[in-house]
């Protein structure tokens, strides 16, 4: 059976002094999810702001595919399907 949908995301960005914090929205219709992941500028290194943007942008999309596949994995897992667990991220502990 053919299935089509369309997922609605917002990245922001935001800097301040060498900090670039990145927050990613996921809104599926039936679930929402937001994704954060933050970069830092090391005051020695010159500083150019797409590597921030780029590297808190992946971070918070990288947080927010853990919360997805956790999501799923309840799901599955409410389905009868056997358990699954999505692996522990730095994002995770701390």
């Amino acid at each position: 059976m053919p299935h089509t949908s369309e997922w609605k995301t917002h990245l922001y960005l935001f800097e301040e002094e060498h900090t670039t914090k990145a927050r990613v929205e996921l809104d599926t219709g039936t679930t929402r999810l937001t994704g954060r992941g933050t970069a830092r500028c090391n005051p020695t290194d010159k500083d150019v702001p797409e590597i921030g943007d780029e590297l808190a942008a992946a971070r918070a999309l990288e947080n927010l595919a853990q919360q997805l596949k956790r999501t799923a994995y309840g799901e599955m897992a409410a389905a009868g399907a056997p358990p699954q667990r999505a692996p522990l991220t730095a994002y995770d502990l701390g």
